[in-house]
């Protein structure tokens, strides 16, 4: 039998991208308040001409707690809460260090979480 051989063509040295991402991604508990913090941003990272992918929804994480009413008797009566929070994704393309700091200075609501990415 013959064996097929497999020409593979290496590459020399490191594939780096030639342009560099933002990534950033904003949760908060209250939808109103993270929509108008992602459109600061957003109006932010505009004003200074760059190319903004999104604010891209993410799936609203929902975390339930269930808790008996009574101490004692009463099994079957029980609350249900829950917690939602709601995120959205932006990058931003080829940022200058113009927008770096333009978005440092940000000021933004209490309750909004917000963790930034070089890629």
């Amino acid at each position: 039998m013959a064996q097929a051989t497999k020409k593979t063509k290496k590459a020399s040295g490191p594939i780096t991208p030639d342009f560099s991402k933002l990534r950033i991604r904003v949760s908060a508990y209250e939808n109103k308040v993270l929509d108008a913090s992602v459109k600061q941003i957003v109006d932010t990272a505009m004003r200074y001409d760059a190319t903004v992918n999104g604010p891209i929804p993410l799936p609203t994480e929902i975390k339930k707690y269930t808790v008996n009413r009574s101490t004692f008797v009463h099994k079957n009566a029980r609350e249900q809460f829950e917690m939602r929070v709601h995120k959205r994704l932006i990058d931003i393309l080829n940022p200058s260090p113009k927008i770096i700091e333009s978005l440092t200075n940000l000021n933004l609501p209490s309750g909004v979480n917000i963790d930034v990415k070089m890629i």
